[in-house]
């Protein structure tokens, strides 16, 4: 069923850099400054002389004491806080967004948010931490820890390789922090060690942390068997996208659509796997934050290796390319998508039968989505199809009943992998929800799962006939759970062989 927003559809999105000016909002102590040390220089900076310390703090324009105008949608963020809330009375729960983390020496990856972090505040800065801290007439108050912001007033604006505005851009900082992202407090984060310590104290109070996203706060909290069950909470939150979240996932749908598309048209003069890589990829940053995973984009035989990231192999006419791609947008949902083309445009007849069967499996699979199936029913409805084709084809060479026995499970040599997992903030969404709820449990209206099919037959696999081996094939959707059914939120992206063939012609003839 299609919902219909009660707030505008403004993605559900923060860009704390792009609202607040240089130097914005009144002086901080800096993190660095509160804890007594200095930002470290890097082995290849001269030594900064007084006087140039003393002229670069002087003579700046007054910090602007304006406040930044909320998210768009802060009111969600704020429920889903209450809702968290509610699962947990008299409890303090400490979810963590996590760090940037290093690449190599000094260089680190472009940060991305934890997702259950961001599910509940929209704050895309690194290190912060969001803590609801009971009260005593019932619920809690939101406590969000974020990095103060010196602007011009201390010398780490200009000398902190790691967080000065002139090296990475500003930060909100406290006060601004609060008034952006609608919670009931911002603290700056050298406050958080001795606000943590305090829960351990001569009398423990109880509390919940959500592990393995700051090393920081893990140590200062010793783990306890009842932190799993926050972890297992978020993830069951995140079950059930609401309206908007289905907004953002149809839109990153779209531009996933737009990306494969660029590729289509790369295809002719194409020489490599990382080329294919490389166009999807700009689309990704272009219209959204970057890409939900690392691209996939595997030519000829590399489509038997799942997940084919090396991308360094050629792309030869005849063969087919298996590009399993999605755009994450700029409020972190991804899509996940999988065709196989032709990179001449046309299957051979033996990529024809295998892609053909793959279809059949995935088309068997996607109308088992409905309210109150099991989430394995799709998985199931294609794996049937697949054994079923595999003793067709003389691959199996026991009956498909045979091979689809628990106790056997012989089709899955030539498909390793179930059908579906769920979408949204992550790829593999909700991995901690508990099994009974997730692998185990009803399908629900809200949910979003991938329906991924597929075979592959390795090239040198002697149980296969020759014609076929080498041949990789995965179709792979995102489809939305809806009251009576489910909607294929990329549908729009051809499937059949001849749609496919069409739409490869008809970007290849489109006016350059």
């Amino acid at each position: 069923m299609s919902h219909t927003p009660e707030t505008s559809a403004a993605p559900l999105q923060a860009d704390p850099a792009a609202s607040a000016p240089t130097g914005s909002g009144p002086a901080e102590a800096p993190a660095a400054a509160v804890a007594g040390s200095e930002a470290k220089p890097a082995s290849h900076d001269s030594t900064l002389p007084e006087a140039l310390v003393a002229f670069m703090l002087d003579r700046w324009a007054p910090a602007s004491r304006e406040l930044p105008e909320p998210i768009a949608h802060a009111d969600v963020f704020a429920a889903r806080r209450r809702a968290l809330s509610k699962l947990f009375p008299a409890e303090t729960l400490v979810i963590p967004t996590g760090h940037e983390k290093v690449r190599a020496n000094d260089t680190h990856y472009r940060f991305r948010p934890g997702s259950d972090f961001f599910y509940l505040t929209g704050n895309l800065e690194p290190d912060c931490v969001l803590v609801l801290q009971p009260q005593e007439g019932g619920g809690h108050r939101d406590i969000l820890f974020v990095e103060p912001n010196p602007g011009r007033s201390d010398k780490t604006f200009f000398t902190d390789r790691a967080k000065g505005e002139l090296w990475v851009g500003p930060r909100l900082g406290v006060e601004q922090s609060r008034a952006r992202f609608g919670v009931d407090e911002c603290r700056g984060l050298p406050e958080l060690d001795a606000y943590l310590s305090g829960l351990v104290g001569t009398v423990t109070r109880p509390h919940r942390v959500l592990r393995g996203m700051s090393e920081r706060v893990d140590k200062l909290l010793a783990r306890h068997d009842r932190d799993k069950q926050l972890g297992e909470a978020l993830s069951e939150m995140r079950l059930l996208k609401d309206a908007l979240e289905v907004e953002e996932l149809e839109a990153v749908v779209a531009s996933t659509k737009r990306g494969f598309e660029d590729v289509v048209r790369a295809l002719p003069r194409g020489r490599s796997e990382r080329e294919i890589e490389g166009v999807f990829n700009l689309r990704a940053r272009v219209e959204g934050n970057d890409v939900g995973y690392g691209t996939i984009a595997a030519a000829g035989h590399h489509a038997c290796i799942l997940h084919w990231t090396r991308n360094d192999g050629a792309l030869e006419p005849g063969k087919l390319l298996l590009l399993d791609a999605g755009v994450e947008g700029n409020a972190l949902y991804t899509a996940d998508i999988t065709r196989t083309l032709p990179i001449n445009g046309k299957f051979s007849p033996e990529q024809r039968e295998i892609y053909e069967l793959v279809l059949e499996a995935q088309e068997a699979a996607i109308n088992e989505v409905k309210p109150g199936n099991d989430f394995m029913e799709p998985n199931r409805a294609a794996m049937r199809v697949l054994a079923r084709g595999l003793e067709r084809l003389g691959i199996l060479t026991v009956s498909a009943e045979e091979a689809l026995k628990e106790d056997k499970q012989f089709y899955r040599r030539y498909s390793l992998h179930n059908v579906s997992h769920m979408l949204g903030l992550d790829v593999h969404d909700c991995a901690q929800a508990r099994q009974q709820v997730y692998k185990f449990g009803k399908l629900k209206p809200g949910m979003v799962l991938t329906v991924e099919p597929g075979l592959y037959f390795q090239i040198d696999d002697e149980t296969v006939p020759a014609r076929y081996r080498g041949i990789g094939v995965r179709i792979e959707d995102d489809v939305l759970v809806t009251e009576t059914g489910y909607r294929n939120l990329s549908i729009d992206i051809p499937r059949a062989v001849s749609d496919v063939e069409a739409w490869m012609a008809d970007l290849w003839a489109a006016p350059k």
